[in-house]
């Protein structure tokens, strides 16, 4: 099942980039909850945390590491917050891994 996700990577729907390389793709929220809220995709179709395999584990470091980047970009050096929602209780939305990257205030716990 194709999700707003794969549409997005394939370029059928805009997105405003923030980065992108062959396996990855990070672009700015449309409904951001967070001065900066940018979600960081993997290019492969993974619905989520579950379906993750061995595999996937240099694929989901980098993730991190990218994000560790954009922060660096959108200057969030007091701290920033990477989520990962998993399943319909934890808030995932899209069946399609992603990550929130939120920063550029004070974020509260618990967040919901």
């Amino acid at each position: 099942m194709s999700t707003i996700f794969d549409k997005i990577i394939a370029g059928e729907i805009p997105c405003k980039k923030v980065y992108e390389d062959n396996d990855i793709l990070a672009f700015h929220d449309i409904a951001p909850k967070a001065p900066v809220h940018i979600l960081i995709i993997p290019k492969k179709s993974i619905p989520g945390v579950p379906s993750l395999q061995q595999e996937d584990d240099a694929l989901m470091g980098r993730m991190i590491r990218i994000a560790n980047q954009i922060a660096d970009t959108f200057s969030l050096e007091n701290g920033y917050r990477l989520v990962i929602n998993s399943g319909t209780d934890g808030g995932q939305s899209v069946d399609h891994l992603h990550f929130h990257l939120l920063g550029g205030r004070s974020l509260t716990w618990p967040p919901g």
